[in-house]
């Protein structure tokens, strides 16, 4: 059977997010995350065949927004590699950013009890060079690590231009994105960690700006409205306050031009626009949501720079589904 590419067509979406013909112009990537989940015998292979999948669809580029592994399995070097070769599997351009599972809940006892930070270093030193990306054929990249003074270690947070869309990679994670304030080294790491994603969101929206970008895509693993409350959607215990509640999103409403979040997290796939600012809901702002865990899809995003709603989605699934 070969593979299964869906355009996606749902009536309680289309008022607001048209879809075009799948032959429409444009860029086209894959966003995908939270995978592969579970024991080797079973993620890999269906993992495997996504990645053949999207090959076939011979995008621009694939953005995996991270959770390469689930929360109850090992954070071992032999993982890592093994994810790695499944990045380097992909065709063309594959553009990462870590998840949660990948560093800060490997203290678990069912994760190999590791010390999250070293996991973070080794996850910096693996998967990540100044310049480009992964995949069989990298695309060159900025790193904060390079632009930002005083920012030498955050090689993950990364961006790049394609036609007039600038894109950006956040390290913004679950698990409250590590705000753990009963852990000392977690704060310490959370808050400088925190202080680098302003600082280059701020850069995104100003480079932007002077590059007369079309269209902003941030990429970053966490659910960040997880820990809203029934009365703010970033109250003061969350990790995402500072950063999307203060930062990206009073930016985005005085940018005005189209928006776009990819995050996962919650493995369940979804397009809408659920941010408010100051009680007005930001309508220039869209989240898209990845499938992952078990749910072994891919969204392809086609953007059309000059469409009123530039955003196209399709869901992708591996041969036999």
């Amino acid at each position: 059977m070969r593979a299964l590419v869906r355009c996606l067509l749902a009536a309680a979406l289309s008022a607001a997010f048209a879809v075009p013909s799948c032959n429409a112009q444009g860029i086209s990537f894959v966003a995908l995350g939270d995978l592969p989940y579970g024991p080797r015998e079973t993620s890999y292979p269906a993992y495997r065949e996504l990645i053949r999948t999207v090959n076939a669809a011979r995008p621009d580029f694939a953005i995996h927004i991270g959770d390469f592994k689930s929360g109850s399995t090992q954070c071992s070097d032999e993982e890592f590699s093994n994810q790695l070769a499944h990045f380097q599997e992909f065709s063309g351009a594959l553009v990462y950013t870590p998840g949660d599972n990948e560093w800060t809940d490997c203290h678990r006892r069912n994760n190999g009890a590791y010390d999250p930070l070293e996991r973070l270093q080794k996850l910096r030193e693996m998967f990540f060079s100044e310049g480009r990306s992964l995949g069989a054929r990298p695309i060159v990249v900025e790193n904060q690590s390079r632009i930002t003074p005083g920012r030498a270690g955050f090689v993950e947070n990364q961006r790049f231009m394609r036609d007039s869309v600038l894109f950006v990679t956040v390290h913004i994670v679950g698990s409250n994105n590590n705000f753990e304030v009963r852990d000392p080294k977690a704060v310490a790491e959370f808050m400088e960690r925190d202080a680098a994603n302003v600082e280059w969101i701020r850069d995104a929206y100003a480079l932007a700006e002077t590059r007369g970008a079309s269209a902003l895509v941030f990429a970053f693993q966490a659910d960040v409205l997880d820990t809203r409350s029934p009365f703010e959607d970033f109250p003061p215990w969350s990790g995402f306050r500072s950063s999307i509640g203060e930062t990206l999103l009073p930016l985005a409403a005085r940018w005005g031009r189209p928006v776009l979040m990819i995050s996962g997290d919650s493995h369940r796939f979804k397009v809408d626009q659920p941010f408010r600012l100051n009680g007005k809901p930001l309508r220039n702002v869209t989240r898209l949501v990845v499938p992952g865990d078990d749910d072994v899809r891919a969204v392809r995003v086609q953007i059309l720079p000059e469409a009123k709603q530039p955003f196209v989605f399709q869901l992708i699934a591996p041969a036999g589904d």
